[in-house]
């Protein structure tokens, strides 16, 4: 069974479709891996049946391909063994649907760009062009660095949070002032023993001080997971002021909580940082089960103390991708 399965599953247990606490969703694509969206107003509807006040609203940079040999059109980059390769229409997408709203709808989402090849030298080239074209961005992001199962299906060099072609990319980011949400692995799906990747985001957060990144699912992903993992998220915070973190997708489902039961050492975590840490939905075009995916987190939101709760749920959000 998919990940994406398991969690629908999950998902038909959880009664409660409405955040305890006013929100901001940090995490959540616009299109799924087909580049399919129900559209923003779609998504405006469930946001307010929810509690969720905004959104940020990524792209997604990747499609997967529909193989002649394969019966069904797959809908996730795991249902079945075809390629996926980088689309950069996908922030026409975003655009599109972003500049068909009022300004009054506008003012609920923070919109990204993502769709280019974080392989190719020629990237900043992309990114300035799209910036240029459409300069209500509010930030890069998800980007798709090392992504276990997805990497391996991606036609392109493995892509990592090192790559000299992210170098001017996260410049750009520092220059006009605005975060990077990146899904980089903590390690690999066979060294769970050790975080084998992290001196790879250490050494981005030493190099560019300047530039706010966010680690989307805390480097946590489908099968990588690793031994005390709170004791390693709270290193980092502790020695990178630069670091944000999300808790979304897998991290939260399968190393933060137990049956949605928060964990003694990630609500000191969150106590200890409570300006670094946001959440999200991490749906992908599809916005059906919105409200159970964000009312998820209503046990971990109250077992934290109210101030503390309204920051995770939306302050940081808000200040992180809605204060410029």
């Amino acid at each position: 069974m998919s990940y994406r399965s398991s969690f629908s599953d999950r998902l038909q247990k959880i009664e409660e479709t409405e955040v305890c606490v006013a929100a901001v969703d940090m995490h959540i694509h616009l299109v799924d891996f087909l580049q399919q969206t129900e559209g923003l107003p779609a998504l405006l509807a469930e946001m307010g049946k929810t509690n969720v006040e905004r959104a940020v609203i990524f792209g997604n940079p990747i499609k997967k391909k529909w193989l002649s040999s394969e019966p069904h059109r797959p809908a996730y980059y795991l249902d079945d063994d075809a390629v996926c390769y980088y689309y950069s229409a996908t922030d026409e997408i975003v655009a599109s649907e972003y500049l068909k709203l009022s300004p009054e709808e506008a003012h609920q989402f923070a919109p990204t760009l993502c769709g280019f090849n974080p392989t190719d030298l020629c990237a900043i080239e992309y990114v300035d062009q799209m910036y240029s074209k459409y300069p209500f961005w509010k930030g890069i992001g998800e980007l798709f660095l090392r992504h276990d199962d997805l990497t391996a299906l991606t036609v392109s060099e493995p892509a990592r949070v090192t790559h000299p072609a992210l170098r001017d990319i996260f410049a750009f980011c520092s220059e006009k002032n605005i975060p990077v949400c990146l899904h980089q692995n903590s390690t690999s799906v066979t060294h769970l023993h050790q975080f084998e990747y992290l001196h790879e985001m250490e050494q981005v957060l030493r190099d560019f001080p300047q530039t706010t990144f966010v680690w989307a699912h805390c480097g946590a992903s489908t099968r990588v997971t690793g031994k005390n993992y709170a004791g390693m998220i709270d290193g980092m915070l502790h020695s990178w002021k630069n670091l944000y973190v999300d808790f979304s997708w897998v991290v939260f489902d399968d190393i933060i909580t137990k049956n949605y039961r928060p964990k003694a050492a990630w609500l000191k975590l969150t106590e200890k940082y409570p300006d670094r840490i946001m959440i999200g939905s991490d749906l992908c075009g599809h916005f059906d089960v919105f409200g159970p995916t964000m009312a998820r987190y209503n046990t971990f939101l109250e077992s934290l103390p109210a101030r503390t709760a309204d920051m995770v749920a939306r302050e940081n959000a808000n200040r992180l991708w809605f204060s410029g």
